[in-house]
């Protein structure tokens, strides 16, 4: 009888244990269950996903090379806080990639996406006129409505480049409207200006501008709102 090899099983259950590990906690920081500058209890973490210690520290290791996790001495793992310059040069960058991807693909843009654009845009307007606004689902559709837009464009290059500037977004976990809610329903109104432009066969330069100031508004009033708070908290004596 031949020997059972079991070296390559384990190595696979390993390192299966270690992705669903990563995987989860990624997920819970990107949705918003683990807020910036929580602590990470890696047995906690373990015992809810039923795996040991092992794996969830081979996750943590990931996610911290990623920017997602920061370790401080003698407090070890803690979601790593956003910083807000670091999320408005994000935007900006996809705010030109973005701009000049939804101008190119503008004339390419199908009746039936423009249709699923508009009933995007009208669950959002509805959300952001409720008494309370879920940031994350709001969020979630505005990723949607962009990417309906964008993703006419012909040009692949510009296309990968929308999709690693969302990409980033999401690992600066992004959901900005739950800091800045007064920007939801504006953000809507926009969407509809965008939108009526690409129906109206808009001059390409003028969709691509109003795409460009629709993205750079939401970061530069988030960016206003926590120079204040830190303007505030200092001249509290």
């Amino acid at each position: 009888m031949a020997p059972e090899v079991r070296g390559p099983a384990v190595t696979l259950a390993a390192t299966s244990k270690s992705q669903l590990a990563y995987e989860a906690v990624r997920e819970s920081i990107q949705n918003g269950r683990f807020d910036p500058g929580q602590r990470l209890v890696l047995e906690g973490i373990s015992k809810e996903l039923g795996v040991s210690v092992v794996p969830v520290r081979e996750a943590i290791r990931r996610l911290e090379a990623e920017g997602l996790v920061t370790f401080e001495r003698n407090v070890g793992a803690r979601v790593a806080r956003i910083d807000p310059r670091e999320f408005f040069v994000t935007v900006e960058a996809l705010s030109y990639v973005e701009g000049a991807a939804i101008s190119l693909g503008a004339k390419l843009v199908t009746p039936e996406a423009i249709s699923e654009a508009r009933s995007i845009n009208a669950q959002m307007r509805e959300m952001a006129t409720s008494d309370h606004l879920d940031a994350q689902e709001f969020s979630r559709l505005n990723e949607r409505f962009h990417r309906i837009l964008s993703d006419s464009c012909p040009n692949a290059h510009l296309l990968d480049m929308v999709d690693r500037g969302w990409t980033r977004l999401a690992h600066l976990r992004s959901s900005t409207f739950g800091f800045v809610p007064e920007r939801a329903l504006a953000s809507t109104d926009e969407h509809d200006r965008i939108v009526q432009l690409i129906e109206s066969d808009a001059d390409a330069r003028e969709v691509e501008m109003a795409v460009r100031e629709h993205r750079l508004a939401t970061p530069q009033a988030y960016l206003q709102k926590t120079h204040n708070e830190s303007a505030n908290r200092k001249e509290q004596p």
